[in-house]
């Protein structure tokens, strides 16, 4: 017969064991999934997550609520995630500007894309594709480099802001020939876009996805793809390493990342589900129609790549001095 003292006995030392054991990696998600996208609705983004979102919803049969959280240069998301609790229900789509970007751009961020995010998978990447306005006279790159070096004020080019990819793949295309070009920002691609099909600007780096109505509407001219190879959807427009430019490569690499501190297994259990529906023919589909190249690796994988550019490029980023603080 137990007494009062044996069973509280038992009862202390059971719950060190209660309170220890980890929550099921099999079970994951067993809650919705909170997925914060740091641009507007409509983007390239935010159709990325909803894509991937919509069909991961039915694959584990758990709400995946996309929430567009904008401002900050993507660090307002950065930081909300960064501090959520580490338990894989929270999830950013972070590009190069995240997690690559901001921390050379800036001397203080409010996260740490290191120490406070986890990688989980590479979503997919959004090549960059040099387009010039079709009153502009530049039906090349050649004319873009002629006529770069011959203005002794520069080329104006637009950006679809200050330390996006659009413009650091200008940024990597002006370092590598020596050129004299001058940086337009503007708050997105569309109006950057609107004012280089209106003769405002000449030239810009843009993505298929953001780009490909205007460039199918004849209001933008592509000169060049920032890609190992021809796209798919451009299948005359020719890469710059055709051209005799092979460092110039550039993409918004879009991935998914969680809070830093999530378990290992938790973070596999996510991949798996994620990868499994970026996998999936229709979503693949859907995705490459947009512009969007479909990755999906694994989370040492994504973790080996953001290394690899950020060593890239910082090291651009340091010789020109950028800064945004």
């Amino acid at each position: 017969m137990f007494t009062l003292k044996k069973i509280i006995t038992v009862a202390l030392f059971a719950l060190p064991l209660a309170v220890a054991a980890p929550a099921n990696a099999a079970d994951y998600p067993d809650k919705q999934i909170r997925w914060l996208v740091p641009y507007p609705a409509g983007g390239g983004s935010d159709f990325l997550a909803r894509t991937i979102g919509d069909a991961l919803s039915k694959r584990v049969g758990q709400a995946v609520v996309i929430e567009n959280k904008p401002g900050g240069n993507t660090s307002i998301a950065a930081s909300d995630v960064a501090r959520s609790a580490p338990d894989g229900y929270t999830v950013l789509s972070a590009d190069n500007g995240t997690l690559v970007f901001n921390p050379a751009l800036y001397q203080k961020l409010s996260y740490d894309p290191k120490k406070e995010l986890a990688p989980v998978t590479l979503l997919g990447s959004f090549p960059m594709i040099m387009v010039a306005s079709p009153n502009s006279g530049l039906d090349s790159v050649k004319d873009v480099i002629e006529r770069a070096r011959a203005d002794k004020n520069g080329l104006n080019y637009a950006s679809a802001g200050a330390g996006s990819p659009h413009h650091l793949a200008m940024e990597l295309f002006k370092a590598e020939l020596k050129l004299n070009m001058v940086h337009i920002p503007y708050r997105g691609a569309a109006p950057s876009l609107t004012d280089v099909a209106g003769g405002q600007v000449p030239v810009m780096m843009v993505d298929l996805a953001a780009g490909a109505g205007f460039i199918k509407g004849g209001k933008v001219k592509p000169l060049a793809v920032a890609n190992p190879e021809r796209l798919a959807q451009l299948p005359d427009v020719p890469t710059f390493a055709e051209l005799g430019y092979p460092n110039v490569v550039a993409a918004a690499q879009v991935g998914m990342v969680t809070t830093g501190g999530t378990p290992k297994d938790a973070v596999n259990a996510l991949n798996k589900h994620v990868v499994a529906t970026l996998n999936e023919p229709a979503v693949r589909q859907r995705l490459v129609d947009f512009g969007i190249q479909p990755v999906g690796n694994t989370p040492d994988e994504y973790a080996a790549l953001l290394e690899k550019e950020t060593a890239r490029w910082h090291k651009l980023i340091g010789e020109l001095g950028i800064k945004l603080d």
